[in-house]
């Protein structure tokens, strides 16, 4: 990547001005800014071209001033590296390192000086600045790399690892970005879960130490543990108020982030790929180039950090973030594994007559001598299964057209059950020990990604599906399994590159696929949320939250994913999980891509009537909702009920999303809860919508009111045990 921008490496005394990212000369010291609208990240050289973070906040107005602000701190730093911008190890460094090495002649030290800096204008809004940093003693370099999304207050980080010594060198280390960060106190809300448990949030005071948020798992690798986390400084930020840092890996595979606060109180952020059993032996010449880690920072709270975020996705990560989504029905609740093709074209008619726009073909259409009646056997083995598809795919797809409705189709195509002619035929395309026992997760073992063939039959498994189906729709990608006994036939004496080999594979195989298929929708499922990551998603246009569908923990669940991704990538499905009725898991469901997977035939005429005017009303909504800001109103940890809204670009327009989490006597709304982003000058009228046939609103069919007293005051949706879900839709009125 840094080659094709060595060509245009300037003097660091140049001054750039007129760009987002400025380089400011100041006798023997450079100052360099990484300035986005609101913030700025100033990198500044010592006397020895030491490169130094001396300040992460909001932006100075007088950019000049950039140059005072070391001079302001008196903090003692025996080593003098603690505020290093990527700090070796091995030299004077006592403190967790971004990069160790061993040298080809065995030398484990490292000293990296400043050299040059480049900065390239993508476009308006898009800086790349590119910092060369060198060690004296040894032909060894690191190229920082900042991409700056100036409106979204948006930076991507990451280092690419270049050396022409006379030999190998080991990269025992290598961080994407080591960030200082000074404050009164630092508070870290980070996330772990399970299968049917994701983003379960804990927040706690960073103590003196090292506090280290990482995975191991290969795959699925956001299982346990989420690489998304908010750090507040100063004291615990609100949805509305205090300083906030939200950082995340770009990479679907292990990482790392370590927080430490050193002896001086402030913290070092140093986050990347997981270097635990990754050792990579970096032959001279070649480049080592480490994922994106993203951050955003806001002066006004996780609200607004959110927004930013989640408005930076639909412009650049996220497939077709700015355009539409289909709505859905999926048979995997309906059917499971016992399916035919009687019983698809049965619910291909429901998909009409539920009135959304596709199918989707869940788990167990494949396999012929193992077949996918079960999750023991069939995975690797991607032929219809004749016996429960005599037709094949392709009857599916012209009978779906037929209906009116579009076709989709899921696949795991990472993946490989013992029992499947892909495991006899290729045990060495297959993950596993050669003088182990095999440990199976979910009955199955994981293809080796490194190895080119099997990429080659992992793009395989898609191309091969929409040549023989052109008129295929969209696409589930899932993945089940962790990595047990990693071992690559493939890699062979390089075994420690085998999982930042595998992520690489991956990212190529998806790469390829959404090159020749720019615009099919596709799903990011990884048994529920284990591959929930922008790595990933900037091949896919939504992703599978969770397998727990039962709407009360999906409030929970959608509101700390929210945080750090937008509402059009989230896919929420309409199922039986739960006690609540229909209409609460509809309203639940509509935050988001809207998709069903229930049994039509079996919804009462109620019911049906209920879910025919509810799509309507998405319909009508879902523009505000997939493209709107986002604003959390009431959180379900702290409240009776959750309240959640949207609000379109120019204020003409909102929807407001209500939940009772409490099911305690007397629950529910007692007061008005405020609503925010509405122009406070414009009027509005306020009504809900989402009611069963014949039902009435205890809100009134015509309450009218200006933002001002919505914000100010606001709207008690009168949520209670006998209106569990409300949803208000707000109209601006003349």
């Amino acid at each position: 990547m840094i080659t094709a921008y060595k060509k245009h490496i300037v003097s660091a005394l140049v001054l750039a001005s007129s760009l987002f990212i400025t380089g400011v000369a100041s006798a023997q010291i450079i100052t360099i800014p990484v300035e986005t609208q609101h913030n700025a990240l100033i990198l500044q050289t010592d006397a020895d071209k030491n490169l130094k973070m001396v300040y992460f906040g909001t932006r100075l107005s007088n950019t000049d001033e950039y140059t005072q602000i070391q001079k302001m701190y008196k903090q003692s730093d025996d080593s003098g590296v603690l505020n290093d911008a990527y700090t070796p190890s091995g030299s004077t460094n006592l403190a967790e390192p971004a990069i160790t090495v061993i040298h080809a002649d065995g030398n484990t030290s490292l000293n990296l000086v400043y050299v040059n800096h480049v900065i390239t204008k993508i476009d308006d809004d898009v800086s790349l600045l590119t910092i060369t940093l060198k060690d004296p003693a040894y032909d060894f370099e690191v190229n920082l790399c900042y991409k700056t999304f100036f409106k979204e207050d948006v930076t991507e980080q990451w280092s690419v690892i270049e050396h022409h010594e006379k030999g190998t060198v080991t990269l025992s280390k290598f961080a994407s970005a080591n960030l200082y960060l000074k404050g009164d106190g630092f508070w870290l809300k980070q996330y772990h879960g399970n299968w049917a448990s994701e983003m379960q949030p804990e927040e706690s005071k960073l103590m003196h130490g090292i506090k280290t948020i990482d995975t191991k798992l290969g795959t699925r690798a956001d299982l346990y543990a989420s690489s998304a986390f908010m750090i507040s400084m100063d004291k615990p930020a609100t949805e509305d108020e205090g300083k906030v840092l939200y950082g995340a890996m770009e990479w679907s595979a292990n990482f790392k982030e370590d927080f430490e606060i050193d002896p001086a109180n402030n913290l070092r952020l140093i986050a990347g790929i997981n270097n635990a059993a990754s050792a990579y032996h970096l032959k001279p010449g070649e480049e080592f180039t480490t994922p994106a880690f993203l951050y955003t920072y806001s002066d006004h709270g996780k609200g607004d950090a959110s927004r930013k975020l989640q408005g930076w996705a639909r412009k650049y990560k996220i497939v077709d973030g700015e355009g539409p989504r289909v709505t859905l029905l999926n048979n995997w609740e309906s059917t499971y594994f016992d399916f035919n093709e009687d019983k698809l074209k049965e619910l291909l008619k429901n998909t009409k007559k539920l009135g959304v726009d596709l199918f989707l073909l869940d788990d167990g259409w494949f396999g012929n001598k193992y077949p996918r009646n079960s999750d023991n056997a069939g995975l690797g083995d991607w032929q219809e299964n004749r016996k429960k598809l005599p037709n094949g795919i392709g009857s599916l797809v012209k009978e779906a057209t037929a209906d009116g409705v579009k076709f989709g189709i899921w696949i795991e195509p990472e993946m490989v059950n013992p029992a499947s002619d892909l495991y006899h035929k290729h045990p060495d395309w297959v993950i596993k020990q050669p003088n182990r026992p095999e440990k199976y997760f979910r009955n199955q073992l994981v293809l080796d990604l490194t190895n080119p063939k099997v990429q080659d039959y992992v793009f395989g498994i898609v191309d091969s599906l929409f040549i023989k189906n052109p008129a295929l729709a969209y696409i589930k990608w899932d993945c089940n399994a962790v990595i047990y006994n990693a071992y690559s036939s493939y890699l062979k004496k390089d075994q420690s590159h085998l999982y930042i080999d595998y992520g690489r594979g991956l990212y190529n195989v998806m790469a390829r696929m959404r090159a020749k298929y720019p615009k099919v929708p596709m799903m990011l499922c990884s048994g529920g949320g284990g591959r929930v990551d922008y790595g990933a998603l900037q091949y896919f246009t939504e992703y599978w939250p969770s397998d727990n569908t039962e709407p009360l923990e999906r409030v929970y669940i959608q509101w700390e994913y929210s945080y750090f991704f937008p509402a059009i990538a989230s896919s929420n499905h309409v199922t039986n999980w739960g006690k609540e009725p229909i209409k609460y898991r509809v309203d639940v469901a509509m935050m988001g891509r809207l998709g069903f997977d229930i049994v039509v035939s079996k919804l009462s005429g109620q019911e049906l009537d209920f879910c025919h005017q509810a799509l309507k009303n998405y319909d009508n909504l879902k523009d505000i909702i997939w493209h709107g800001d986002q604003y959390r109103l009431h959180s379900p940890w702290d409240n009776d009920a959750a309240s959640l809204m949207y609000v379109n670009s120019s204020r003409s327009q909102a929807v407001v999303f209500n939940y009772l989490v409490n099911n305690r006597y007397n629950s529910g709304t007692k007061v008005p809860i405020r609503l925010k982003g509405l122009d406070p000058q414009k009027k509005y009228q306020v009504k809900e919508i989402n009611l069963y046939a014949g039902a009435k609103s205890s809100i009134g069919d015509n309450l009218v009111l200006t933002g001002d007293f919505l914000m100010k005051v606001g709207v008690n949706p009168d949520v209670n045990e006998g209106r569990t879900s409300v949803v208000l839709q707000l109209d601006e009125v003349e």
